[in-house]
């Protein structure tokens, strides 16, 4: 026999409505640097979002972890890596997705397209595509560690004044 759960434990515990989800502007170290703003949504687990106070619709993240992102056209992410996979699938809109230590490679997805990008490499994404669009992001293990930045990418949300402190956490520098 089965696990047994109501649908009033289910919708309480393990459904996540868009419409009650509470995007955080400030995710990442690196939103501070205009054009890489963005809206993060976490749907299940916290994933490796730097903002404490962003926490998950669904908290049980047994094995992977999954935000929504959603940003305008144009706009970018850091070049930034993880210890586990990390998989990108365009919901709405086109993506280039880039790698490399210099972020010198990179692919456009189309609507529903999927790359999985191994730990231990670069990576970052933008909208390129004519309207604000959405991102889903899925990263491996029940316990997805920390961001690793591109110094450059540190060095530039320094000036946007925005620093991680000791337990990898966005705070205010000025």
């Amino acid at each position: 026999m089965g696990t047994k759960i109501s649908v009033e434990e289910m919708e309480r515990t393990r459904v996540a409505r868009f419409t009650r989800l509470t995007p955080t502007k400030r995710g990442f170290v690196d939103t501070a640097i205009p054009g890489y703003e963005r809206l993060i949504y976490n749907v299940i687990g916290r994933g490796v979002t730097e903002d404490p106070a962003l926490a998950p619709a669904i908290r049980d993240a047994r094995d992977f972890n999954l935000t929504l992102v959603r940003k305008s056209p144009g706009n970018r992410v850091g070049l930034h890596d993880h210890p586990t996979v990390e998989v990108f699938m365009p919901l709405t809109g086109r993506w280039g997705v880039y790698w490399g230590d210099e972020g010198e490679n990179e692919i456009v997805l189309e609507q529903w397209d999927v790359i999985s990008i191994p730990p231990g490499v670069m990576r970052g994404f933008r909208n390129v595509g004519a309207e604000d669009g959405f991102l889903l992001a899925i990263l491996g293990g029940s316990d997805s560690g920390h961001v690793t930045w591109s110094p450059s990418v540190l060095q530039a949300a320094r000036e946007h004044g925005v620093a991680l402190d000791a337990a990898g956490n966005v705070v205010t520098t000025r």
